[in-house]
């Protein structure tokens, strides 16, 4: 469907249109207005380029735009930025509407290899993973939650991984530096500051379910308060890299001012197929833009930041990983290195939802043409929810041993359910199978009701990335194996325990709050909430939370599992760098 809008237009036509709009069931492409009412997002379309720069950055995501605006500060350095996708919209920026743009030209759309041990309610057994195929990556895609880590995995890091200098201690100053926090609240705390380009609010909206979930976290003994501060034991109002209503992605944050400088250029639909090589020195890349092979050389550094499943795929084309694996595909080897091992992923067990019985969640039928003026006009409404998320709560289970700060799971709050949307979007984005929708979903189609998804924060099964061919534009084989190592499910479990505890507490009880009734299919041999139903639940409804790590593992250079050290250089390459998630 195209529209061509004249200009200017009565807020009387606006409400024409939009009623015709809401008719025709096209609710979560209204936001497209804002092309119309706000300025467009900047674009980034770029054809000519340099033959060699003193950097190259590989991927405009999360990673490599902040890089390519930090570095690019220098103005005696000229930097290329070459991203596969395009430049984001102002549609992108509608905080509720983060889950309508998975499985769009944005995305890469891919999926894991069907898993053995989980996502038995889901398509082919398979995962749906979405990762960010535009500038800003999967910034411009994800729940804009702003969670900082616990210090205690940097910690780890620092001394129990041999990543020196990644202690909390060193990487908070980094924190404060990019925050541009508009709490006051948060503020008072001590543990934030204004001034950087990412600016981090709470929603400007919310139902009640969000302040009782807050009050249910504290009938379990868990204090509310900023989970980003001092303690992260706690349970609060979401924080998110939002401003006035609106998503604040990587792009929008580093890039916007910095595109206007002369010494740094950005490709956008510019796809990186291999690193150019001169024996085990990195002097360039091989890309292709408008369907044309293009080479692009590097004086200084080549720095591939193109995500957890993107980099080690480039870098085994290069000829830069498993030996037996390339040479199984006819890729020459230039360094046996592991990478794409070591995947993991935060896993969540979804499907613990409760119906209410009063007119207070986030249902698809009710974001209507009154909410949808509120939200172009005011920046306020449920338009402005992150991603729906109201409530976020870290937790400690009985099988962790640390008796400090240290929670091994958290605890999503949204105040609907995948029926909430009439059955339009959860279920494709998460690929539920139309066997598990009908059965557990379709009785509370468009019902009042809240979900609580348990994340496992530390898993510890791994898993892989690996080339289905030596074709680039073959997607590779993603496989985080699940759920095979017990202690997972075994800490699901226990997580799922007091997710049902705080959706019956009593700040819930007042919305007359009870759990779906309907039994998963292949979970029916098992008494209804006890701890085999539970592992049942986790292993059929089982969730990405979005976090795959691991693939270009950091480290010692004397650590054989690992692929970079802890500058980031990667281990015999001269002059490449790699940045992603690689812990």
């Amino acid at each position: 469907m195209f529209l061509l809008l004249p200009l200017p237009i009565t807020f009387l036509k606006w409400s024409l249109l939009l009623k015709t709009l809401l008719k025709a069931g096209l609710l979560p492409f209204l936001a497209w207005i804002l092309l119309y009412v706000e300025r467009e997002a900047p674009s980034f379309a770029r054809i000519s380029f340099d033959p060699e720069y003193d950097y190259v950055v590989v991927g405009g995501g999360s990673a490599g735009a902040v890089l390519a605006a930090r570095l690019s500060e220098d103005p005696l350095m000229r930097v290329l930025l070459l991203e596969a996708g395009g430049s984001p919209s102002a549609l992108h920026d509608v905080p509720l509407l983060a889950a309508e743009f998975q499985k769009t030209r944005v995305d890469w759309q891919y999926k894991t290899v069907p898993q053995d041990a989980a996502c038995f309610g889901l398509n082919n057994r398979q995962s749906v993973w979405p990762r960010g195929k535009v500038l800003g990556g999967s910034s411009v895609l994800n729940y804009m939650l702003y969670v900082r880590g616990n210090r205690k995995d940097y910690d780890q890091w620092d001394t129990g991984l041999g990543c020196a200098g990644w202690s909390w201690k060193e990487v908070f100053p980094y924190f404060l530096k990019s925050e541009n926090n508009r709490d006051p609240d948060i503020l008072a705390g001590g543990y934030h500051v204004t001034g950087g380009p990412v600016t981090v609010e709470r929603a400007p909206f919310r139902t009640p379910l969000g302040e009782a979930f807050v009050a249910a976290g504290e009938t379990l003994g868990y204090p509310r308060g900023d989970y980003n501060g001092h303690l992260q034991t706690r349970f609060d109002v979401p924080q998110g890299t939002v401003q006035n209503g609106k998503r604040v992605s990587t792009s929008k944050a580093f890039l916007h001012t910095a595109r206007y400088r002369p010494n740094l250029h950005i490709l956008t639909n510019a796809k990186v197929l291999k690193l150019l090589l001169e024996g085990r020195h990195c002097i360039g890349v091989l890309f292709r833009l408008r369907g044309r092979l293009r080479t692009v050389h590097a004086n200084r550094e080549v720095i591939l930041s193109a995500g957890s499943i993107n980099s080690p795929q480039i870098l085994m084309l290069s000829g830069i990983g498993p030996a037996q694996h390339l040479r199984s595909l006819g890729i020459p080897v230039v360094m046996d290195l592991p990478v794409g091992r070591n995947l993991h992923d935060h896993i969540g067990a979804a499907g613990l939802s409760f119906q209410i019985n009063q007119t207070l969640s986030v249902v698809r039928k009710r974001v209507g043409l009154d909410k949808v003026i509120q939200y172009i006009f005011a920046k306020d409404g449920p338009l402005t929810l992150l991603g729906g998320v109201e409530g976020v709560g870290f937790l400690k289970t009985k099988y962790n041993n640390d008796t400090g700060d240290w929670p091994d799971a958290e605890i999503h709050f949204i105040s609907s359910s995948p029926a909430g949307d009439g059955g339009s979007t959860i279920k494709k984005v998460m690929g539920i199978s139309d066997k598990f929708f009908e059965r557990v979903y379709r009785p509370y189609l468009n019902l009042d009701s809240f979900t609580l998804y348990p994340v496992l924060l530390r898993p510890r099964s791994r898993g892989y990335v690996k080339l289905r061919s030596s074709d680039p534009d073959d997607p590779p084989l993603i496989n985080p194996r699940y759920l095979t190592k017990n202690e997972d499910v075994l800490t699901l479990v226990e997580a799922m325990k007091q997710c049902f505890a705080i959706g019956m507490s009593e700040p819930f009880k007042k919305f007359g709050a009870r759990p779906f009734s309907m039994i998963f299919p292949g979970c029916e041999i098992y008494p209804v909430r006890s701890d085999k139903y539970l592992a049942c639940l986790a292993r059929t409804y089982t969730a990405t939370i979005y976090h795959p790590v691991g693939t270009c593992k950091m480290g010692s250079p004397q650590d054989p599992s690992t692929v970079v050290d802890p500058l980031l250089r990667q281990h015999e390459c001269a002059r490449h760098y790699g940045r992603g998630a690689g812990r």
